[in-house]
């Protein structure tokens, strides 16, 4: 029986478990859409969920709240003046998992994460303007 078990363990301490879904939601948070294994990604789901339903309260506690959840305050900041007013009509629901076959290496099931009426622009924009202001530099 699996009473209790609210989580997926993923084979990793709780620490580096709470390290890893920061990591990963301010990189969907930054790109809309990554790419990883199926069972983080369902994972990521839940986090990414609470998060944007932190962004449409809107108050300085549930920044904090945030703020405590992700490691960037760039992220927050997107979260806040972009994400939160977007899904401000929508009722739960704001990312979804495809699957995505199989990765080549070990053959462990891969999806794509993205959040529902996500940006196309958004993702790699940050690496575009970084090399655009080294050719601008050099």
């Amino acid at each position: 029986m699996r009473h209790a078990r609210g989580y997926r363990r993923l084979n990793r301490t709780h620490e580096h478990r709470k390290a890893l879904f920061a990591n990963m939601a301010g990189s969907l948070i930054e790109h809309e859409q990554i790419k990883t294994t199926l069972p983080k990604a369902k994972e990521l789901k839940r986090i990414a969920d609470k998060l944007v339903t932190l962004a449409k309260r809107g108050d300085d506690h549930a920044k904090r709240q945030a703020a405590s959840r992700l490691k960037q305050r760039m992220h927050v900041e997107k979260l806040f003046d972009v994400l939160g007013p977007r899904y401000a009509e929508r009722n739960g629901g704001y990312v979804r998992v495809m699957k995505a076959g199989f990765r080549y290496g070990d053959m462990a099931p891969m999806a794509i994460i993205e959040f529902v009426d996500r940006d196309v622009d958004a993702k790699g924009a940050a690496d575009k303007a970084r090399l655009a202001d080294e050719d601008t530099d050099a």
